[in-house]
C-alpha cells in the first residue's frame, strides 16, 4: 500500500485529498503536515505534525496543495536533509526563489509539478501549443475565473497555457504577456498575449484560450466542476512518480502526452 503524505491538508483540495485515499484500493494517508487544526478522520497509523521533516519520513510519497511559503520550507527540507521522497507539487504562485528551490530538490528527488492536476488541463496545453503555432497571424487571448477566495491572479494554469502559447511562436512570455488594460492604451500589438483574470462566487476553475483573426476565431476552454479533479489527478500523479530516477517531471510526462 503506497504511503501518501500531505501538505495542506487543511485546504480544500487537501481534504478531499483524504477522502480519495480513504476509497483507494491502492494507497493511503501515511502523513497530513498541519498547520493548525485538522477536522478529518485518518487511518490509525496516520502521522499527523507540523514537522516538514517527520511528515515526510512517514510517508513513500509526498502532495503538496498547500502556498508558496510552505513548499518552500518543504523545498528546503528536501534540501537540507537529503530526503529522497518522490514530491508530487500542485501549489501555484512561487516567486523566482521558490522556482530555483524546485529545480535544487529535484537533483536529490523526483518531483512532479503542475500548475494544474487536471487531465483534461494537460490535454488542453497540448491544444494550445498547437493552435498557436498554426495560427501563428491570429490574436491570443486567455481569460481564467475562479473562486472568489482565491489568492494568486493569474492562476498558474493560466500563466502556463500563455507559457505554451508563447513557446509555440518563439516568445518570451514575460516580454509579450498583458494582464491588465485601461484606458486610451493604443492598438494592440502583434505578439501580445493577453492574460486576464475573473473573480467570484464559489467558480472551481474555468479557462478559455482563444485565438481571434479578422472573420473568424477558435476558443479552446476547460471547466472544472469539482475540486476533486485535481486530487484524483494528483494521485494518479503520485503512483506514477514513485517508479521514477530524480528530476524534475510534469503532468504531461505522467500522461505520456
Amino acid at each position: 500500500m503506497l504511503k501518501v503524505g500531505i501538505l495542506g491538508s487543511t485546504g480544500r483540495v487537501g481534504s478531499l485529498l483524504i477522502d480519495d485515499l480513504e476509497n483507494d484500493a491502492n494507497a493511503c494517508v501515511g502523513s497530513v503536515h498541519v498547520f493548525d487544526e485538522l477536522k478529518k478522520t485518518l487511518p490509525k497509523d496516520a502521522v499527523v505534525t507540523n514537522d516538514m521533516k517527520a511528515m515526510l519520513e512517514a510517508c513513500d510519497v509526498a502532495i503538496d496543495f498547500s502556498a508558496p511559503n510552505a513548499t518552500e520550507e518543504l523545498l528546503n527540507t528536501v534540501i537540507q536533509t537529503g530526503g529522497n521522497k518522490p514530491l508530487v507539487i500542485a501549489t501555484t504562485g512561487f516567486n523566482e526563489h521558490q522556482k530555483n528551490l524546485l529545480i535544487e530538490a529535484s537533483k536529490i528527488t523526483p518531483i512532479l509539478y503542475a500548475t494544474n492536476m487536471s487531465l483534461g488541463v494537460a490535454v488542453l496545453n497540448k491544444l494550445v501549443s498547437l493552435a498557436s503555432k498554426t495560427l501563428e497571424d491570429f490574436d491570443c487571448e486567455i481569460v481564467e475565473q475562479h473562486h472568489r477566495y482565491k489568492v494568486d491572479s493569474p492562476s498558474g494554469t493560466a500563466l502556463t497555457l500563455a507559457e505554451h502559447a508563447a513557446e509555440a511562436r518563439g516568445l518570451d512570455l514575460d516580454n509579450v504577456r498583458v494582464s491588465g488594460r485601461d484606458g486610451v492604451i493604443g492598438a494592440r500589438t502583434k505578439d501580445e498575449i493577453g492574460v486576464m483574470s475573473l473573480r467570484g462566487g464559489d467558480i472551481v476553475g474555468r479557462h478559455t484560450a482563444g485565438f481571434y483573426n479578422d472573420g473568424e476565431f477558435i476558443e479552446l476552454n476547460h471547466t472544472a466542476t469539482a475540486r476533486n479533479t485535481f486530487s484524483k489527478g494528483a494521485i494518479k500523479a503520485a503512483k506514477w512518480l514513485v517508479n521514477q530516477e530524480k528530476g524534475l517531471y510534469s503532468i504531461n510526462d505522467c500522461l505520456g502526452l
